[in-house]
């Protein structure tokens, strides 16, 4: 994710900067930065994914909402990522909204130029937000499922899955991990 800009911002510069943008942005130590293309297996893992977390909102009959990607989260005044999905419960965001306060789940799909900042900066990024709970990370090559859960106190639980049942309470989601990966 190459930064564009030797112009440093603070998350609400950036988030009017890039409203409107074709591209899609991420903040990363306050430069903008350009997410990359994605590879077909990316996008189709990503919307698989996010269908399953839909449909375990639907199942559970939980007043919850996935939102797709595109939506920011702010870290902090020099971070604002974009996962590709997120689940929120309480104080859904206005219709005009590009950013979520409060997410629930945070879900982020592997690629070859990001992994390394999936499960670095963002992991702990992401659970600098008191309301995130869960930050999934899917290996859609290998198939495989990572789970972080906050724990009791500063602890995050971390679980490799690559079959079974995925449970994510709060807020009472059940996901077939399988129905998380493109069918490919």
């Amino acid at each position: 994710m190459p930064a564009i800009a030797e112009k440093k911002m603070t998350a609400d510069e950036f988030l009017a900067w890039a409203e409107g943008r074709e591209e899609r942005w991420e903040l990363v130590d306050r430069a903008p930065s350009l997410m990359a293309p994605e590879r077909a297996i990316h996008g189709l893992t990503k919307f698989a994914a996010q269908r399953s977390l839909f449909d375990a909102i639907a199942r559970a009959g939980s007043p919850c909402q996935m939102l797709p990607d595109g939506m920011t989260v702010r870290i902090d005044a020099a971070n604002a990522f974009v996962p590709d999905a997120l689940v929120v419960c309480d104080r859904l965001p206005a219709a005009e909204a590009i950013e979520v306060e409060n997410p629930v789940i945070v879900l982020e799909v592997l690629s070859p130029s990001t992994a390394a900042n999936d499960l670095g900066r963002k992991l702990g990024g992401y659970f600098s937000v008191a309301s995130v709970q869960h930050y999934l990370v899917l290996d859609a090559e290998r198939r495989v499922l990572i789970h972080h859960k906050r724990g009791h106190g500063d602890a995050i639980e971390a679980r490799i899955l690559s079959d079974g049942v995925l449970r994510l309470d709060p807020p009472g989601l059940v996901v077939a991990v399988a129905d998380m990966f493109a069918a490919v």
